[in-house]
């Protein structure tokens, strides 16, 4: 084999290779990041009669339906600070009419609705609503202040599900 033909293939063989190397890399480039598994807003937890429901296997969320603003974030971080799980946070719905607080729920005689109310002071309203929000929502109002001093646990008298934050 003469020089010639030799150079000629070698340069072929470097030539596909290097393609190969950037068409391999064009693609571990273009590809999209793996995604992490989203995270469950909470963990639907069963309890029996006799069970205790503390302020750390409730989760929270917390939506404001006045015009101060920040007062769902400052709720929230009180709620928190108490050992509550931190659900969502935001705006209440337009149409919500709230002056202090208000729980919205299905069954206002849940462990968790009462361990939340027992929180919110004597003004607080247990209405039957929805909303998508995680957990026992929190609707508060204009007049709302602050959490109180409430229950360090509510005790299960049915057998109930409430929403626990993730662990971990």
């Amino acid at each position: 084999m003469n020089l010639h033909v030799k150079t000629l293939l070698t340069l072929t063989v470097l030539a596909v290779l290097l393609f190969i190397g950037v068409s391999w890399g064009w693609s571990s480039l273009t590809r999209p990041f793996p995604h992490k598994a989203a995270q469950q807003d909470c963990y639907q937890t069963e309890l029996q009669p006799g069970d205790r429901v503390s302020p750390p296997k409730v989760m929270v969320s917390v939506f404001n339906a006045s015009d101060r603003v920040g007062l769902a974030e400052r709720t929230m971080a009180a709620f928190q600070d108490q050992g509550f799980g931190a659900g969502d946070v935001g705006n209440a719905p337009k149409s919500a009419q709230v002056r202090y607080a208000q729980i919205w729920a299905d069954d206002p005689t849940n462990p968790a609705v009462r361990l939340v109310a027992s929180r919110l002071g004597h003004h607080v309203r247990v209405v039957a609503k929805k909303h998508s929000g995680a957990g026992v929502i929190v609707m508060v109002g204009a007049q709302f202040k602050k959490l109180v001093q409430g229950k360090q646990s509510t005790k299960v008298t049915a057998p109930t599900t409430i929403c626990s934050p993730p662990t971990g």
